[in-house]
């Protein structure tokens, strides 16, 4: 018999398409002898939260678009399985406080969205953001104001060194690249494990890196962090990737360093999402943008859903899980 009661299952259409291909869906339901599946997308407001009142489930599963739990969360609630990263959207500090089990997709998207940095890097190197449109667009051509460079052998930064950045130390390694961490929390023995040099500061981080990438969390105490002084301080031609939080970046200070064309950027975040149809970052040649597509690809969604499964498993044999979300890791994720 299975240890899970009762599960509620609040996922659209597209989310268990993506997250529960193949059979991974029907495995999910069978954990349970009362399984509901909710499409939050189908429901008029406020409804997902009756149903779920109703439905008392001991096991939430969710994703993106759940509305979030009310103060007071149905009756039984134990565990809640969230298939995405952050779950402030979903979940309080006060919930997890109050005894509430929380896990989310941990390290199982880590090494995509190491993929897209790298590649957002490459590209940036290569300039990439102002030939491909021009060869579109405008029948252009190569010519001798065109100037690209490599990756191997350069001094790469990375601000932060979470799942991600561990992940893509790893990937940067056929390169060569000398590897600097500025991350005053991580010990000592996780540098020498990804051969990273600790770096003691935001302006050495900046200042002596010709690549770097911006991945710290945004909690308080980073809004704002990356300054435009710090942005001059990376030497000309270098390169800067945000593939963390927009709100970290000073913005406007971002712009004017952009505008002058010394350095080159490509970023997945911004301040202000969806990206504005008429920000001042478009149309420049130097800059690369995505539209926060940096997390895990369509095709590799399943790898957080398989990963959700063997945690719901592993609950239901009474197992610990993995990557529970504590108040502490809620207070410094993003």
């Amino acid at each position: 018999m299975p240890a899970i009661g009762t599960l509620a299952v609040v996922l659209t259409a597209q989310e268990v398409r993506t997250f529960l291909p193949g059979g991974m869906h029907a495995e999910l339901l069978g954990l349970a002898p009362r399984a509901y599946q909710i499409d939050p997308l189908a429901q008029p407001p406020g409804e997902v939260q009756r149903q779920l009142a109703r439905i008392a489930p001991e096991v939430l599963v969710a994703c993106w678009k759940a509305p979030a739990l009310p103060v007071e969360p149905p009756a039984g609630l134990r565990y809640v399985c969230y298939l995405g990263g952050s779950v402030k959207k979903l979940v309080t500090r006060a919930h997890l406080e109050q005894g509430l089990l929380v896990s989310n997709w941990g390290g199982s998207i880590s090494r995509v969205v190491a993929e897209s940095a790298l590649m957002m890097a490459l590209a940036s190197l290569r300039r990439a953001g102002g030939w491909l449109p021009a060869m579109q667009r405008d029948g252009a051509w190569k010519d001798d104001r065109l100037e690209t460079a490599s990756l191997f052998g350069r001094r790469v930064g990375i601000h932060g060194f979470g799942r991600v950045a561990q992940e893509l130390s790893k990937l940067l390694r056929p390169f060569g690249t000398d590897l600097g961490i500025f991350s005053p929390e991580t010990d000592s023995a996780l540098y020498a494990a990804h051969q990273a040099r600790r770096v003691e500061s935001l302006e050495e981080l900046f200042s002596r890196h010709e690549i770097v990438f911006e991945l710290a969390p945004l909690i308080p105490a980073t809004v704002g962090l990356v300054t435009e002084a710090l942005l001059r301080q990376i030497p000309p031609g270098g390169v800067f990737v945000n593939l963390g939080r927009g709100a970290v970046v000073d913005e406007r200070g971002l712009l004017r360093v952009a505008r002058e064309g010394n350095l080159r950027l490509a970023l997945d975040v911004y301040a202000t999402e969806p990206l504005p149809a008429d920000s001042p970052l478009r149309g420049l040649s130097n800059v690369i943008l995505s539209p926060h597509i940096g997390g895990p690809t369509t095709d590799r969604c399943r790898d957080a859903g398989a990963f959700g499964l063997r945690n719901l498993r592993a609950y239901a044999a009474g197992r610990p899980i993995e990557s529970a979300v504590t108040p502490a890791i809620f207070d410094a994720s993003s």
